[in-house]
């Protein structure tokens, strides 16, 4: 048996180990080419000090207080080369992954399905037997070379990885690269060459309350929370926010109503800013943010979205005179 650990460099790659029962998460590192900050072994430098965002494990009681306080162990630090996981873990490292002699993982994959959801978004399934080997967590990125170009553009997972499969949603920007590429020569075969995961925007563990908050094809992130969520289930309250320009900008509202099904304690509500909306809620995000959803506070706000939305949120939230325990956010722009 072996337990998956996420380590987050701080350049933003992710990569994926596995970690034997008993093994420390240094030695599991070293063991797949992966050199994690370290000096001593013994937990007595302090060299290797991380933090643990998720999981359980164990760390003994060898190393020594100044290489690792007890108020340290409280908040989620650990050393790496006293940590043996006892679950899945993500941990941050605090160096760059070329430091740590790695880097992103490359992947090649074909397209199995082109889908134009409105005239605004278009969604994207590739597949491939290398995929079977990608992990990564629900929020992160990847790059995608756009085909015939030495070009890439960045895009959110909208849904987990399944039989070598994964899918995203692409903003469909007039003169755009890779906007172009699948709406006039997209077909099904096409080779796909991508590199990831990347970005610190991910669902950590879930211990409050969530509001989450996305714009436009800022949706894609929380589609794949929320199938994660759906598999392993909540006992905090989750609410989402999805807010649009025009009203053929609401796409996937099937897949959300569908998660409101599958998770108990899962709500929406959508939004369409244009004044000419026949949508019955208009407006931003920020207009239908009600008090219970931020919970005096006692709340992790995920927000993704264009940068113009991310600095409306944030300006909102300090004006309600509260501060979050956790706001994470991605921003997002097109490229032409």
């Amino acid at each position: 048996m072996t337990h998956k650990i996420a380590l987050n460099f701080e350049d933003g790659v992710t990569r994926f180990i596995d970690a034997n029962i008993g093994e420390t998460v240094a030695d599991a590192a070293y063991r797949q080419g992966i050199n994690v900050p370290l000096d001593c072994r013994d937990g007595a430098c302090g060299a290797c000090k991380c933090f643990a965002e998720s999981g359980r494990y164990d760390l003994g009681e060898e190393y020594i207080e100044d290489a690792l306080s007890e108020a340290e162990v409280e908040q989620g630090y650990v050393l790496t080369c006293q940590m043996r996981a006892e679950s899945d873990c993500v941990i941050r490292v605090p160096a760059a992954s070329d430091i740590c002699k790695t880097q992103q993982a490359n992947y090649q994959a074909a397209i199995s399905n082109v889908q134009q959801l409105s005239e605004s978004t278009i969604a994207l399934s590739i597949k491939g037997e290398s995929l079977n080997q990608l992990a990564f967590l629900p929020g992160q990125y990847v790059n995608l070379q756009v085909p015939g170009s030495d070009q890439t553009r960045a895009y959110s997972f909208s849904s987990l990885q399944k039989d070598g499969e994964v899918s995203f949603l692409i903003r469909n920007v007039p003169g755009g690269l890779m906007s172009s590429f699948l709406t006039n020569l997209a077909k099904a075969g096409d080779s796909v060459n991508l590199a990831g995961p990347l970005g610190a925007f991910y669902l950590r563990e879930i211990k409050r309350p969530l509001l989450l908050l996305a714009g436009g094809t800022g949706l894609a992130p929380f589609t794949a929370m929320l199938e994660k969520i759906a598999e392993h289930g909540s006992e905090h309250p989750l609410h989402l926010i999805y807010g649009v320009t025009h009203d053929h900008d609401l796409v996937e509202m099937d897949k959300l109503e569908a998660f409101a099904a599958r998770i108990p304690n899962f709500t929406y509500s959508a939004c369409v800013a244009s004044p000419d909306s026949a949508y019955p809620q208009k407006g931003y995000v920020t207009q239908h943010i009600e008090p219970k959803h931020l919970n005096d506070g006692e709340v992790d706000i995920y927000l993704c979205g264009p940068p113009p939305m991310v600095e409306a949120v944030s300006g909102f939230i300090r004006e309600q005179g509260l501060e979050p325990a956790n706001f994470y956010y991605e921003k997002f722009a097109a490229s032409a």
